[in-house]
């Protein structure tokens, strides 16, 4: 049998397997709390702010003064992507009782729940860069956190946010979002959601990294895909209205600052839609194809923080952008895969992660940021495994699932994982796989209000707009726990649905006469008086990876991605 790695790797390989029987039964103790600090100091790249290569001050806008990545502020500080006078927007296309942008979970959710508040179907308008349902919620696998097992609670769980978060959170969000947690299993299995159960018929719980109880749901690691199917099988069969390939390229204004509806670009006639809505969703979800410091990502193609951008310019604040999530485990091999997420799940099911000499060095659950530290420091301090290509890496030692589960654990429980390796040649049941941190989520975004409305530096809502999931920013605080992403979607989601139904039965249409894009002339000229000269325009839509490519204005392409990384720690 042909061995699966080069001869340099299966050295190392060999390391691992010789450990494997010693780590078996080995005891780990979470990291103390000044350790973990120390190590997220010394090499997590979100401690890097100093640094003005990875890090600036953002010079204009209603966060003028906060600091967030350097390719954050590119596609902040760029000018609008629709010149105005290009527009007529005499000419309304749609006259909506609501917009919802981006059909992840977050805005199917919106939508779904908009409806059971009693906005007609047809007085729905979606707008979406690519097709219902492409997004990051249906490429997640391990599952969704709700405290619903007989030792939990939704004070532990809050707590296990808190924590997981550095203690920053928006705590009455926190605090939503937990409480909500079993009425959202529950809605989602009344929608058909098939979770993995025990043999009788109680919920399989697994643990989740940061967590101090096993919370989290799953369906195999093809979570996001059986979650998002059935949100959509449920819109599909109300008949959602969907502008497909129409991403919103800016918010409409009335003249007097609230949100009067959105602009959409059919990206197959190369035309401008304008959509007049008496209220306004952004759920456009996160911006990894922004590749912060150079990092790979696990996002789908169009996270590129468009709705963000949509929202600052019509004034909206932003929070925690400061932080990006690092999944400690993206794929690091073969070349083909760099950078796709191999599910935390893998470690809640007894996979340790271990360096080139096979020994084990952290705990296999602490937080995702604490992981990725530790993976850094063992790589920077020499300890890592390189690949023929330059790329460095850790071993995750999966055969060590069936050993502590049983033969056949790993692939009945990791189907999704098992295959992405094995098409490869790398059997994970026999082989570790090589891991390193992927940048997976952005933990921070719009801010907002417990109902979801968007609001201004000032606390003040801006009217008629609201936002959730991955977009917005608080719950997560600077760091988010494995599973809380699905919860807020469907939670938030919901929020959203609800509130901006609620908001448009007592709302007003906007006149035609009132609709205005003054809001982009007004910001390119405070880019002007703040003496920013660039060719960037935003939203990105897409990302373009090819030569002299548009990510190259948002920092990516500059220098070589994978050395920009290591470069954070010379």
């Amino acid at each position: 049998m042909t061995d699966p790695y080069p001869e340099h790797m299966m050295e190392s390989v060999r390391r691992v397997n010789a450990t494997r029987d010693e780590r078996k039964d080995m005891e780990f103790d979470r990291i103390p709390e000044e350790e973990s600090d120390e190590l997220l100091r010394q090499w997590h790249p979100d401690y890097r702010k100093s640094d003005a290569a990875f890090f600036r001050e953002l010079a204009v806008g209603p966060a003028k003064g906060k600091i967030v990545p350097t390719e954050v502020a590119n596609v902040l500080e760029a000018h609008p992507r629709v010149n105005p006078s290009d527009v007529d927007l005499s000419e309304v296309e749609y006259s909506t009782e609501l917009l919802v942008i981006g059909t992840g979970g977050a805005g199917l959710s919106a939508i779904l729940w908009a409806n059971n508040e009693g906005i007609a179907m047809e007085d729905i308008l979606v707008s979406t860069a690519l097709r219902l349902g492409d997004s990051n919620s249906k490429m997640s696998q391990g599952g969704i956190q709700a405290c619903d097992g007989k030792d939990d609670s939704p004070m532990i769980h809050w707590l296990d946010v808190l924590s997981g978060g550095h203690w920053t959170n928006d705590r009455p969000l926190a605090r939503d979002l937990v409480e909500k947690g079993p009425l959202a299993i529950k809605w989602l299995e009344s929608l058909g959601a098939t979770f993995d159960k025990e043999q009788d018929g109680d919920m399989q719980l697994l643990m989740a990294g940061g967590a101090s109880r096993k919370r989290i749901h799953s369906c195999k690691d093809y979570t996001g895909l059986e979650l998002t199917r059935v949100l959509m099988d449920e819109a599909l069969s109300r008949d959602v209205n969907t502008l497909e390939f129409c991403p919103t390229v800016s918010l409409l204004t009335d003249g007097s600052g609230a949100v009067a509806g959105g602009l959409l670009w059919n990206m197959e006639t190369e035309e401008y839609h304008v959509v007049r809505s008496k209220a306004t969703v952004i759920a456009t979800g996160g911006f990894g194809r922004l590749h912060v410091a150079g990092f790979p990502t696990t996002n789908h193609y169009a996270a590129t923080c468009d709705g963000l951008v949509s929202a600052y310019r019509v004034g909206a604040d932003i929070i925690h952008m400061q932080s990006t999530q690092y999944h400690p485990t993206g794929a690091a091999y073969p070349e083909q895969i760099v950078g796709l997420l191999v599910t935390e799940k893998c470690r809640s099911m007894g996979a340790q992660l271990v360096n080139d000499d096979g020994e084990a060095f952290i705990y296999p659950l602490e937080p995702r940021d604490v992981e990725s530290a530790a993976e850094l420091k063992e790589i920077g301090e020499g300890r890592g495994i390189t690949t023929p290509t330059g790329q460095d890496g850790i071993w995750l030692d999966t055969p060590m699932i069936d050993k502590k589960r049983g033969e056949g654990a790993l692939e009945d429980g990791l189907a999704a994982i098992y295959r992405l390796f094995t098409r490869f040649g790398i059997d994970p049941t026999e082989y570790p796989v090589l891991v390193h941190p992927t940048l997976h989520y952005q933990n921070g975004g719009i801010a907002i209000n417990r109902d979801t409305q968007v609001v201004k530096p000032d606390g003040s809502p801006i009217e008629n707009l609201f936002a959730s999931g991955e977009t917005t920013g608080g719950v997560h605080g600077d760091n988010r726990l494995m599973g809380n992403s699905w919860l807020e979607i469907v939670v938030f989601g919901r929020k959203s649905g609800i509130s901006a139904a609620k908001h448009a039965k007592k709302a007003k249409m906007p006149k035609k006469s009132d609709l205005s894009l003054a809001h982009l002339d007004k910001y390119s000229k405070e880019l002007e008086e703040a003496g920013i000269e660039t060719e960037r325009r935003t939203p990105i839509i897409l990302p373009n990876y090819l030569g002299e490519n548009t990510m190259k204005a948002t920092g990516y392409g500059k220098e070589k991605p994978f050395k920009r990384r290591l470069d954070l720690f010379a």
